[in-house]
């Protein structure tokens, strides 16, 4: 990761922590899961829609916290929606393309 990348992923990780603050969430589901949302919010963006990449991860994030109330659990659910959506993406681009589509 060159500098650049370096210094830009400081400043995110220090404006999440004041906005999980702000809203009173609980910093670790982020923490968590950071890398895993920023590889869907890349999927989304560059297969089914750009402006919808942020909105995805709003709801994996939505439907993660009313699940449950305990951080440790909305991590988990966190990740097990990442992967969700992450297959409904290759789904969606297999389905775009015109390529059959293994449900397995």
């Amino acid at each position: 990761m060159s500098a650049d990348e370096t210094d830009k992923m400081a400043v995110m990780a220090r404006w999440l922590r004041e906005v999980s603050a702000e809203l009173g969430v609980d910093g670790s589901v982020l923490d968590a899961n950071t890398v895993a949302l920023l590889a869907l919010i890349k999927e989304v963006a560059h297969g089914p829609s750009r402006p919808g990449a942020p909105m995805t991860a709003f709801l994996v994030g939505l439907a993660a916290g009313a699940a449950s109330a305990d951080p440790a659990e909305q991590a988990v659910g966190v990740t097990d929606r990442v992967a969700a959506v992450s297959k409904l993406v290759a789904r969606w681009n297999a389905t775009e393309a015109g390529t059959p589509v293994d449900e397995a």
